[in-house]
């Protein structure tokens, strides 16, 4: 999909534009099997170079390093991040910083492809390892990015960006059938409104209230309450198709070393049969 820098807000584009140059400045020429010939005004490869190792235009790949507003495809970044050597974590950050999903880069964790484009290996490691339970990975807006098997088995197939919020719109009102919902609804609203204060210049957050206040009477009264919540621990309970009522304690890890993202773990609430439960959907 290819998408314009034009709607993307100024500050991003500063980030893309210092972050390109700081990746050419460290790398020299011998680094990419170019020659060597004496020494440089400046240190990294020039802009030229990196524009013919890619193979895109150098008024293009200038214009781009400069954070102007054109149009950029995920395989022109593809080529760029190869061509400075980018790790698969500094290759997330350009795909981010240049308004695309980054790619995926895990197939084979046993984790949900289309989803995990954003996590770390460390993390999608971590919740492939949860098994036989459910885990899975939100990021700061709340939209899935990952999933193990044992979620798929729970909770069914959830789409990629998928939200807990969600469930108070009519077109993804899944939610709603759980037990939990009615005392659920406002707990998500209380959280979620601590987790749009934590990023008050991000504009995204007062885009997706303004969605979900317009879709769900219910969201906007339970929103204009102003309330407040901070919970990393709690409970959740599922009523399975096939297994029947499923109760889970939730725990919420937050990762140091990627403070966006929100591991989630669910495991087995003791004093019920969801362990057994579980291994029956698992045979």
């Amino acid at each position: 999909m290819t998408t314009t820098q034009g709607g993307a807000p100024t500050r991003r584009r500063s980030e893309l534009s210092a972050f390109l140059r700081s990746r050419r400045a460290r790398l020299t020429p011998g680094d990419v099997g170019l020659p060597t010939s004496g020494r440089r005004r400046t240190p990294g490869l020039r802009r030229e170079e990196v524009a013919a190792l890619a193979g895109v235009g150098l008024t293009w790949y200038t214009w781009l390093e400069q954070g102007r507003r054109i149009s950029v495809t995920a395989s022109i970044l593809e080529a760029v991040s190869t061509t400075l050597r980018l790790d698969a974590t500094e290759r997330g950050h350009l795909y981010r910083l240049a308004g695309h999903a980054p790619p995926d880069r895990h197939p084979d964790s046993g984790v949900a492809a289309a989803d995990r484009a954003d996590v770390p290996t460390e993390i999608v490691e971590l919740i492939a390892e949860w098994q036989p339970n459910p885990a899975y990975v939100l990021d700061r807006y709340w939209r899935l990015l990952a999933g193990n098997a044992a979620l798929r088995q729970v909770f069914g197939e959830v789409r990629a960006g998928h939200s807990c919020l969600d469930g108070f719109l009519p077109a993804d009102g899944a939610g709603r059938v759980s037990p939990e919902w009615p005392a659920l609804a406002p707990a998500l609203v209380a959280e979620f409104r601590v987790e749009a204060a934590r990023y008050g210049d991000d504009p995204e957050f007062a885009r997706i209230v303004a969605r979900l206040s317009q879709g769900s009477a219910e969201f906007a009264r339970l929103w204009e309450r102003q309330e407040v919540r901070d919970t990393a621990v709690g409970e959740k309970t599922v009523e399975h198709p096939v297994a029947g009522r499923l109760s889970f304690t939730r725990t919420v890890v937050q990762i140091a070393d990627h403070p966006d993202l929100r591991v989630v773990l669910l495991a087995p609430r003791r004093g019920t049969d969801t362990r057994e439960r579980l291994a029956a959907l698992s045979v």
